[in-house]
């Protein structure tokens, strides 16, 4: 494991020249240069300052907020987002739980946790009724973050879920018989708008959609949204969207960039000033049980996540962010991408 931080080496004289030395017990040398003005110098400039705004913590929320990352298109980067926002919210001192609605268990996966059959798990809750925090486990290495597991048995809940009563509401309920006190909740919805989702909707106050940098990146957005409105108008009045994320950026192609700006367009405010870069590191990471943050935490795709929950924090305070104080991803720099590890 190596971090893109420490690829620009030492630090050297970008100008061979001599020193200035006095003889004797004192020694005073001249100031030393500053980092070279290169992608990688500036690359290994932002990793220093943002591990440095992390160790500074940010503002709590005075309320539970519950975030529903969901985005009917698979590959979007809903379970990656989920995991390293998670992380990074734990990482800068809040208290954060991961519910995993996808069958498939990518975010357990992701951050460490045993998922199989016989593991109590999410099914457990919404089908058996049993308590959210019998299921509920620690996540190694990141204190504050837990996670609630999906095992195979959640794949066939949507059928089970059709003939309980208030099948819509369990989740809820089961969130709010939680007794544990948390900042954040974010729950990992499965590529699709069936039971499991509308259960997240419903639960949650918040919706964030992951949207890719690719063609077609806003396809089918517009059932998603609609069918934000449904519950909101019937079971949820206090549900909206209030994040739109972009993912795998590459400042590299014009594509990117075009897709970046209509996005900006349609959606104003709710985009974050923050993108995620196509990142190896962060593809990598779920492979080691790890999220990016300890896998590799000076990569431009930590950073970005950091940034990312900065920014979202801030946001729930009502405090403006400063985008000059941040690093954006890939956003004003193509040279940020992570194809430089």
């Amino acid at each position: 494991m190596r971090s893109d931080a420490n690829i620009a080496g030492p630090m050297t004289d970008p100008v061979p020249g001599p020193r200035t030395e006095s003889r004797g017990t004192d020694v005073s040398r001249e100031t030393p240069p500053p980092m070279d003005d290169t992608p990688i110098g500036r690359a290994a400039q932002v990793a220093v300052d943002a591990l440095g705004r992390a160790a500074e913590g940010m503002p709590r929320p005075e309320q539970t907020r519950v975030i529903v990352v969901a985005n009917q298109k698979g590959g979007v980067g809903k379970t990656t987002t989920t995991v390293n926002l998670a992380a990074s919210l734990a990482l800068h001192g809040g208290r954060v739980l991961v519910i995993d609605l996808d069958p498939q268990g990518n975010a357990s996966t992701a951050l460490g946790i045993d998922h199989h059959a016989e593991v109590p798990s999410i099914y457990d809750v919404l089908v058996d009724s049993r308590p959210l925090a019998e299921v509920v486990q620690p996540v190694p290495d990141v204190e504050g973050l837990f996670c609630a597991p999906a095992t195979i048995d959640l794949a066939g809940a949507e059928i089970e879920l059709v003939s309980l009563v208030a099948r819509e509401s369990r989740l809820e309920r089961a969130i709010q018989a939680y007794e544990q006190p948390l900042d954040y909740i974010l729950i990992d919805c499965p590529p699709s708008l069936g039971l499991l989702t509308v259960n997240a909707l419903v639960a949650g106050q918040e919706v964030l959609i992951p949207i890719q940098c690719e063609y077609y990146a806003l396809e089918g957005l517009g059932q998603l949204l609609r069918n934000v409105d449904l519950v909101r108008g019937h079971l949820n009045q206090s549900l909206h969207v209030s994040t739109i994320l972009l993912t795998m950026y590459d400042g590299r192609t014009r594509l990117a960039s075009q897709v970046a700006e209509e996005v900006r367009t349609h959606f104003g405010d709710e985009v974050l000033r923050t993108s995620i870069p196509r990142s190896v590191r962060i593809s990598e990471a779920p492979s080691y049980g790890q999220t990016v943050l300890t896998y590799d935490p000076g990569s431009s795709g930590a950073l970005s996540y950091l940034e990312a929950a900065r920014e979202i924090a801030l946001r729930g305070v009502g405090v403006s962010y400063d985008p000059t104080q941040a690093h954006l991803g890939t956003q004003n720099d193509p040279n940020m991408v992570e194809g430089m590890q």
